[in-house]
């Protein structure tokens, strides 16, 4: 198997062999033919069917299998990026997961109270799509009716440069800071990322794990945080 070949496989995490899974991208992706507009209609259809929660943080691995990511309709950064990885893998797409610590300075107080004072997030998750031969990366966390409310314009991927966290809004208030890249994967490092959240944020693992379970049974309102 080439190395290309083994981005194309389905994982523990990165069901995308999954009905569902296929069903949705076999829906999105439609009469494209070429991975870019694949990729650009598979970006754009996560980033806005599954709302954006950064209280749906779990410890259960069930959660952040891309079936179950697509089914639940709302999630944070991490399993909306396992879910984006996932579809285009089964579009057919080279795709791994990315990581990186970024600073959110629009973060609103309950949310930075519920983080022990911290406005860096960990392990921040985005996907590496292989198209035309470049690696690029791609964040689809943020749904648009969410940017919409804090004035900042969702990312948009056009296939041929990084779709990253806007630095500022449109009134030129400073947005998301990258601090560090932890690098790519072929398959969710879950244990490390959840080793590291209870390291940086402690009590706030186990309480959104509480929410989580009932976030999980419904598409409804979203809190109003860009986390």
């Amino acid at each position: 198997m080439s190395e290309t070949m083994s981005f194309l496989e389905p994982t523990a995490f990165l069901d995308s062999v999954h009905e569902d899974v296929r069903a949705f991208t076999a829906d999105t992706v439609g009469e494209a033919t070429t991975d870019r507009e694949k990729a650009t209609r598979l970006f754009a259809a996560v980033r806005d069917w599954v709302w954006y929660d950064p209280y749906t943080v779990s410890e259960d691995p069930a959660h952040y299998r891309a079936s179950h990511v697509l089914g639940a309709g709302r999630a944070y950064c991490v399993p909306k990026a396992v879910l984006l990885t996932a579809v285009c893998r089964a579009a057919g797409i080279p795709a791994r997961l990315g990581f990186a610590d970024v600073r959110n300075h629009l973060q609103t107080e309950t949310l930075r109270a519920r983080m022990g004072g911290t406005d860096l997030f960990v392990y921040h998750g985005y996907s590496a799509i292989l198209i035309n031969g470049r690696w690029l990366k791609a964040t689809p966390a943020f749904n648009s009716e969410l940017c919409a409310r804090f004035g900042v314009p969702p990312v948009e991927f056009d296939g041929e440069h990084h779709a990253l966290m806007h630095a500022f809004t449109a009134d030129g208030t400073q947005h998301m800071e990258y601090v560090q890249d932890r690098g790519v994967f072929d398959d969710l490092p879950l244990t490390a990322i959840l080793d590291e959240l209870r390291v940086t944020y402690g009590p706030m693992i186990a309480a959104s794990a509480d929410v989580a379970d009932d976030a999980f049974t419904t598409r409804s309102e979203v809190p109003p945080e860009l986390g």
